[in-house]
């Protein structure tokens, strides 16, 4: 997708995933805080529906570490991949 077609939200949002290291873990809310947008932790998902395979969208759970429904298995994988501990369908926050 051209650059020209995301809103500015969304370029700030994949911009900062895309700054995630291997083993960096945060949440929807932290996101859209860190990209000055609080409380629009559900637009940060719609972003990553959208446009998350340009981006390491498995780096982004939810507040409770809850990974993505419906790609619990694949985000597993790579989290544990860069050493992550996932318990339950969780991400074990440290």
């Amino acid at each position: 997708m051209a650059d020209s077609e995301l809103t500015d939200f969304e370029t700030r949002v994949l911009t900062m995933i895309a700054a995630l290291q291997p083993g960096d873990i945060v949440t929807y809310g932290e996101v859209a805080a860190e990209v000055g947008k609080p409380g629009a932790a559900r637009a940060v998902g719609s972003t990553l529906r959208r446009h998350g395979s340009e981006v390491p969208w498995w780096r982004v759970v939810a507040a409770n570490g809850r990974l993505v429904p419906g790609g619990e298995q694949r985000q597993t994988a790579k989290l544990k991949a860069e050493g992550v501990l996932v318990r339950n369908g969780r991400v074990v926050m440290r």
